[in-house]
């Protein structure tokens, strides 16, 4: 399908649902998202955030020089593609899987047969699909072609067609077929389909390829990554996973975010800022300050010797070339425990604001967030399991060589910030000893399970309370604000004395790809009055939960393959659109006392 538009996402979804590597489902058919080789960069605009950057080439390597935002084909109205547009506009993607069932006859066979022709339409892009050119279907009308809905998956971050032939035959592949898949059941579930082969009447039931039997007899893992069109160099040999077309495990995305903060109140140094690396990378001079800012309407009102002395200025102080992950949020805390109003810019407005009298004790401070915007950048991808901070050698790549710039996209919107109290959180964890202990037990083993470093990654008791207040308000803040909880996000600010300085915040808030963002309601409930009404209600929902007693009798370290404590679907778990943690270390029973828990409540009255 060479130049033709086959769907739509949004510039947000490329990063966090179909980005490199993923498989968008689209009406009839399914395609991948092609590797950054293939993407169309010379009309990709350059997002300018330092502090990302600096994180990206910490996890990539230094090459990394630019954050691209994701290239927007025009829009083509009601009558189809505009004349002189140029074809293929857009994020590229191929046909995955290669296997194509027929819906009349029920053929399997891969595109590469020559048996099916792609049929674009013009007005309406989603209607693009592929039909049986020689079915024994009568009339001339042919039928459409549905991809195969079964593929296979390693550890390694490959993804394959599913080995029919040799799943139906074994050694024996030399039967030349052809193959069919058909329904023999109403429900749909692979043991309800039955592969066949016309030629030796051989059947299989794809429901033994997810047994432990059938597994092993599927060939090992042939190394391929799809999205980046080649053939691979040498065979993974890993066992390979059979798995559904669509299914929540074939793709993680590895995210990393940051706040545009502002670094001075000088209002140049606070643009150059955010144009260091990408507009005046490599500019060593006023003059060539002056032919880098060519055509950049925001600079008119300066000098290029401004500029430059201000381009100077700010290298000096952030000579870092990389940052870790887990430095990325110091300055963000910084800027939010001690708020300057004179730093407020386009990007990020703050409003201090008394806490609520009742809750003093443990909120020092509460500071609103006008606005804010956020940059986000996919660095890589993972399937079967999520990758952590501490085993991103486990990310599969986004092109064949080492990139130089990688997919991100900017939103702005508005957020509260809540300052815990240092004292109440040190006296706090004095007498949660062995609830502490119990999370630790349950990281070790859930680390073991998935063959990494248990002495790594584990947050502390701090992050389960801020993690836990944290969506407890999200819950209550979505019954009133306007947003779904799944538009709500969470930032946390969770670290112990013992690190360096000692962080404890939450920052709730949403944001849009649009230019002007949000439209302030989340703010709103940030007020003196409605912030202590809903951190009240949020408090109580959480003493009786409508799986209790099952939700609250549940312990960190007696959870199979999890790691929460008393916490579910109708107590603090949300949509992972929101939690930075996968709805992992969460306790209702950190904030309030539960039917099964009294003693670690933090916020006990």
């Amino acid at each position: 399908m060479p130049g033709e538009r086959v769907g739509a996402v949004r510039p947000t979804q490329l990063l966090s649902m179909y980005g490199v590597g993923a498989t968008v489902d689209l009406p009839q058919l399914s395609v991948m998202v092609m590797g950054l080789d293939d993407w169309p960069v010379a009309r990709m605009e350059d997002i300018g955030e330092d502090r990302l950057l600096h994180v990206v080439r910490h996890v990539l390597g230094p090459q990394v020089r630019h954050l691209k935002a994701a290239p927007l084909a025009e829009d083509e109205g009601l009558l189809g593609r505009k004349f002189g547009a140029a074809p293929g506009e857009g994020v590229p993607v191929a046909s995955f899987p290669r296997w194509l069932v027929c819906t009349h006859c029920r053929l399997l066979a891969p595109l590469a047969s020559g048996l099916f022709d792609f049929k674009g339409d013009a007005y309406r892009a989603e209607r693009s699909r592929y039909l049986h050119t020689n079915c024994i279907r009568p009339g001339s009308l042919r039928p459409e072609a549905i991809p195969g809905r079964f593929l296979v998956a390693c550890e390694h971050g490959h993804i394959d067609d599913f080995p029919w032939n040799e799943y139906l035959h074994g050694d024996q592949t030399i039967c030349p077929g052809p193959l069919e898949l058909r329904d023999v059941g109403v429900t749909g579930e692979a043991i309800d389909v039955m592969l066949k082969c016309r030629a030796c009447e051989k059947t299989r039931p794809m429901a033994l390829a997810f047994s432990e039997d059938g597994r092993a007899k599927l060939p090992p893992c042939r190394g391929w990554h799809p999205h980046l069109r080649v053939a691979p160099a040498e065979e993974c040999g890993q066992q390979v996973r059979p798995m559904l077309l669509g299914a929540t495990n074939q793709w993680f995305s590895k995210i990393y975010s940051a706040l545009s903060i502002p670094v001075s109140a000088d209002p140049l140094e606070q643009m150059v800022s955010q144009d260091l690396t990408s507009l005046f990378d490599g500019v060593e001079s006023a003059r060539e300050a002056g032919l880098a800012r060519r055509g950049q309407s925001r600079y008119e009102s300066f000098t290029d010797e401004q500029i430059w002395v201000a381009i100077h200025k700010l290298r000096n102080e952030d000579s870092a070339d990389s940052v870790s992950p887990q430095e990325l949020k110091l300055p963000e805390w910084r800027l939010f425990s001690k708020p300057d109003p004179a730093k407020n810019n386009r990007d990020l407005q703050l409003r201090i604001v008394p806490p609520p009298t009742k809750y003093a004790r443990w909120i020092e401070q509460v500071v609103l967030v006008e606005k804010l915007r956020e940059v986000r950048v996919l660095v890589g991808f993972t399937r079967l399991e999520a990758a952590g901070d501490d085993s991103l050698s486990q990310l599969a790549p986004l092109r064949r060589t080492k990139p130089d710039w990688v997919p991100a996209a900017e939103v702005r919107g508005e957020g509260l910030f809540l300052q815990i109290s240092e004292d109440a959180i040190a006296s706090w964890l004095k007498r949660c000893g062995t609830l502490e202990a119990q999370f630790i037990s349950a990281h070790r083993r859930w680390r073991e399970q998935r063959n990494l470093d248990p002495s790594l990654g584990y947050p502390g008791l701090r992050y389960v309370l801020l993690h836990s207040l944290s969506h407890a308000l999200i819950r209550q803040f979505s019954l009133e604000c306007g947003y779904a909880s799944a538009s709500l996000g969470e930032r946390i600010y969770s670290a112990s004395p013992d690190s360096g300085e000692a962080m404890a915040g939450i920052l709730i808030y949403t944001a849009a790809p649009d230019s002007e963002g949000t439209l302030g309601g989340l703010v709103s409930l940030g007020e003196t009055e409605s912030l202590e009404r809903h951190i009240e209600q949020a408090l109580e929902s959480l003493e009786i939960c409508a799986s209790d007693p099952l939700c609250a009798e549940t312990q960190p370290d007696r959870v199979f393959l999890a790691l929460h404590g008393s916490a579910c679907h109708n107590c603090l778990f949300l949509p992972e659109t929101s939690c930075e943690r996968g709805n992992r270390y969460l306790d209702r029973s950190v904030l309030v006392a539960t039917i099964e828990r009294s003693g670690y409540s933090f916020m006990s009255l």
